[in-house]
């Protein structure tokens, strides 16, 4: 199977070289490496120009995060694609290499994932083995860790451009909770998620809000969400667990 690893890129020439670095190292070999740059005006072009190994790269302005994804669909042509932004990095030179193994025919597989703050400092992030809505409902399916088949583009559309924080939130809920595509959790890391990006800006946190409540009404009625919400409030209520344990003490189902 071949992988398409997909990176975003704009005034993040640093960020872009570590990206760059990761991806060059890798032992597996049938990779397309594509760089989306929003016409940076660092020097994020100079270090792709010195970089060999780049498949196809653009350098010119877009209309935000998923226009700049979109464009690295249209221009890819691998079984699988990854999309690997600038200053995240691949877990080790490996990774490629060990996921492969795990690609065959099922829609999206994803792994786990570490991440790492400003100071360096790292922690390991393990993904659910089940996506559904309460996953959803409380987090994501973070999308450097997710191998997807790019026939799930073809069938149910690319990244909404609508959106400008939280698009891939929203493809996930369509693909997955609207239209059941398979998916598999592998127990690998993947990636080194750099915490410093716009979805961590805590000066997005509302716009992230309201992104994520317009994912589920653009897939599915104000009615089906609400009951979607307040079944979450149920599994999350002390109420709710202490029934479980007294039905489980008492024997009931």
């Amino acid at each position: 199977m071949k992988i398409s690893v997909i990176t975003i890129n704009y005034n993040n020439a640093q960020g872009l070289k570590k990206t760059i670095e990761s991806v060059l190292k890798q032992s597996f070999r049938d990779i397309e490496f594509i760089i989306i740059d929003g016409n940076s005006t660092d020097n994020s072009v100079e270090i792709i120009k010195e970089s060999d190994g780049i498949h196809y790269w653009v350098s010119e302005k877009d209309n935000g995060i998923y226009h700049a994804q979109n464009k690295g669909i249209a221009k890819s042509t691998g079984d699988y694609l990854l999309f690997l932004n600038s200053g995240d990095t691949l877990a080790d030179k490996e990774t490629l290499k060990n996921v492969s193994s795990y690609l065959s025919k099922t829609d999206i597989v994803y792994g786990d994932l570490i991440t790492e703050d400003a100071k360096g400092v790292r922690k390991e992030e393990s993904s659910p083995n089940v996506l559904d809505v309460y996953h959803f409902m409380i987090s994501t399916l973070w999308h450097p860790v997710s191998f997807i088949h790019r026939s799930v583009f073809e069938r149910y559309g690319n990244y909404n451009e609508a959106f400008k924080i939280t698009a891939d939130y929203e493809f996930f809920i369509r693909a997955i909770l609207k239209n059941n595509v398979s998916y598999k959790h592998i127990p690998l890391p993947v990636c080194v998620f750099d915490l410093k990006g716009i979805s961590n800006n805590p000066e997005n946190d509302k716009l992230q809000s309201e992104e994520r409540k317009k994912s589920w009404l653009v897939n599915f009625s104000p009615a089906v969400v609400a009951s979607f919400e307040e079944h979450t409030r149920l599994l999350r209520s002390g109420e709710y667990a202490l029934g479980k344990k007294i039905k489980k003490l008492f024997g009931k189902k």
